[in-house]
């Protein structure tokens, strides 16, 4: 209890002892101790508003402290949150900090926070909640290990256990997975779960050492593994898609760098571009992903961001079980659409696609502006599937910011990463000329580390480019 509750309570204490008892008057012996009881109050009221003036002197220091942060923010609001740290803090302090700001709680959470058996336990329900099984068995890994060292704690090492064996059994690792269920048997021998687990763990490992002696079998199941989306999501992808976000992974071979070429494009002498043609480059070769550079003007991006932000909300994906849209924590970021109707700059943007690509875009969808804060990102998925006007036949993705840390496209399956750079825009095809979808352009958007990333898209769609783009005989054309 703070030195101004146990004012207070005192203050009040003395006040009503000495008005309850009416007929003090009638004797001066009992009049002399109300000199002193009222002597207490003075000092208790004293007590009180040095309390009061503490407190008080502490709000004033908070609110100067605040009102120089929030002048400097102000003056380049999405430079400042560009900052993770922040970010963060603007967070905590709206959450927390202003709601507790009568007890004074200031303490930053960054300060010497270590997480606790249960915090690490919690992460990772939410985790498996999401069907995310790679961090479910980082955060109960954690768990366990602080178990291990000796942390009291009211979880389970049983619970945690079973949690942890499954999620690695879902990445694939059922010897890992065999490994924890016999650890749990070893705590808790009558586990039902366990003891079915530890079947059938048994029989799926001897299935997959069968399996081992047939690569062709293998390699294919692997192939269809990787083409899943989902909750049965091949969960290695996850993780090279998190290699390819820190700049690990895949390389390009010399030879094949050898290959990726600068040029100055006019579309096969388009009238604009014959005059000025575009800067193009190489980005990859298979999927064909091609950056053109200084293809959308200062101007034109800040328009663009000036028409959207009113309108943008919580990115939304396709739920295929239900046909809605719907949030999905795999895509965190805010998005709009914007039509060529409502303003010259994305008309003209839209007919600047169109003439550059030689495809149609009558049926493509309307231009889509999406802003990733600090840790916005988009887990990997394909661009392609079936619409009211055919297939998205290709992407066109601008870049509308440059990103200080993490932010780059990665595509996975082939190792590529594709850096954002301001002014610039990307463009691929997702279909092969057949009509079958290129699994090769399977890609994602890196978390934000530090910065503010601007993209806009532009899905263009089958319906139209029966001419521009003929189909081909053979599935992989």
């Amino acid at each position: 209890m703070g030195v101004r509750s146990v004012c207070c309570i005192l203050l009040i204490s003395l006040i009503k002892s000495s008005s309850a008892h009416g007929d003090f008057f009638t004797s001066i012996g009992h009049m002399t101790d109300l000199l002193f009881t009222e002597k207490d109050l003075v000092t208790s009221l004293k007590d009180y508003i040095r309390a009061e003036e503490s407190k008080l002197e502490q709000v004033k220091q908070w609110a100067k402290k605040l009102d120089a942060l929030t002048a400097t923010a102000t003056q380049d609001p999405e430079g400042f949150l560009g900052h993770p740290v922040n970010a963060f803090k603007l967070m905590k302090r709206l959450n927390t900090e202003w709601g507790e700001v009568e007890d004074l709680v200031l303490k930053d959470m960054s300060d010497g926070y270590t997480l606790t058996v249960e915090d690490c336990f919690e992460l990772g329900k939410v985790a498996y909640s999401e069907a995310d099984y790679y961090h479910t068995e980082l955060w109960m890994a954690q768990a366990l290990k602080q178990l291990d060292e000796g942390e009291e704690t009211s979880v389970d090492i049983v619970t945690v256990l079973d949690y942890l064996s499954y999620s690695v059994y879902q990445q694939g690792e059922l010897e890992r997975a065999l490994e924890q269920t016999k650890r749990l048997l070893s705590v808790d021998p009558e586990h039902q779960r366990a003891l079915g687990n530890l079947k059938y763990f048994d029989y799926q490992l001897a299935k997959q050492k069968k399996d081992e002696k047939e690569p062709s079998a293998k390699e294919e199941s692997k192939k269809e593994q990787e083409r899943t989306v989902g909750k049965g999501e091949y969960f290695p992808e996850k993780r090279k898609y998190e290699q390819l976000c820190r700049g690990q992974g895949v390389r390009m071979t010399p030879r094949r760098q050898s290959r990726l070429f600068c040029r100055y494009y006019d579309n096969n002498r388009h009238p604009i571009y014959m005059i000025g043609p575009v800067k193009q480059e190489d980005e990859w070769d298979r999927p064909r992903i091609i950056r053109y550079h200084d293809i959308i003007t200062e101007k034109e991006m800040e328009k663009v961001k000036e028409l959207a932000k009113p309108r943008l909300r919580r990115a939304t994906v396709h739920d295929p079980q239900t046909g809605k849209l719907t949030t999905a924590q795999y895509r965190v970021s805010k998005s709009a659409w914007l039509a060529a109707y409502e303003h010259p700059v994305v008309d003209r943007i839209n007919q600047r696609i169109e003439d550059i690509t030689g495809l149609d875009v009558k049926t493509a969808e309307e231009l889509q502006v999406a802003n990733y804060g600090v840790g916005g990102q988009y887990e990997p998925h394909f661009d392609f599937g079936r619409l009211g006007t055919g297939n998205r036949i290709a992407t066109w993705l601008f870049y509308m910011s440059d990103v200080t840390a993490g932010g780059a496209t990665v595509f996975p399956e082939v190792g590529a990463v594709v850096k954002p750079m301001k002014g610039t825009a990307v463009f691929w095809y997702n279909l092969f000329s057949s009509g079958e979808g290129d699994y090769s352009t399977r890609h994602a958007a890196c978390p934000v580390l530090l910065g503010n990333k601007w993209v806009s898209n532009k899905w263009i769609h089958e319906r139209g480019q029966e001419f521009r783009r003929p189909c081909g005989l053979k599935e992989t054309d």
